[in-house]
């Protein structure tokens, strides 16, 4: 099934995207599709009930400043990382370091928004540039 949206893009990112399609002898929307696709890291089913940061106390957002791996699962994605790195990855491993970065990336996510939301509420002051 899919979705027909209408979206504005900048000149651009559109001739861009155009210039792109006419390479690969494609057309603009499957492009920009996979595009997208590609772009945006899938969310496990969990996250999708996870209350949004903006509507968090004070102290629930400083909280979520301090978002880490469980130790465990932070130990088991450097190893399985290395092991990729090394070409040394079982096949068997491949799904859980799937998981695991899927893990990380959520929470990293997370922890981002959290920082920004505590930047514009004044809880902390924002990193100097």
């Amino acid at each position: 099934m899919s979705t027909q949206i209408t979206i504005t893009l900048p000149d651009e990112i559109y001739q861009r995207a155009e210039r792109f399609a006419r390479l690969a002898n494609r057309d603009l929307a499957s492009v920009l599709a996979d595009t997208i696709q590609l772009s945006i890291p899938s969310i496990g089913a969990a996250s999708l009930d996870i209350e949004p940061i903006a509507n968090l106390s004070d102290q629930q957002v400083l909280a979520l400043t301090e978002l880490q791996m469980e130790p465990e699962q932070d130990d088991r994605l450097s190893e399985l990382l290395d092991r990729q790195q090394a070409d040394l990855l079982a096949e068997n491993d491949r799904l859980e370091l799937q998981t695991l970065m899927q893990i990380y990336q959520e929470g990293l996510l997370r922890k981002a928004t959290a920082l920004s939301e505590a930047v514009k509420r004044g809880l902390i002051e924002p990193l100097n540039q």
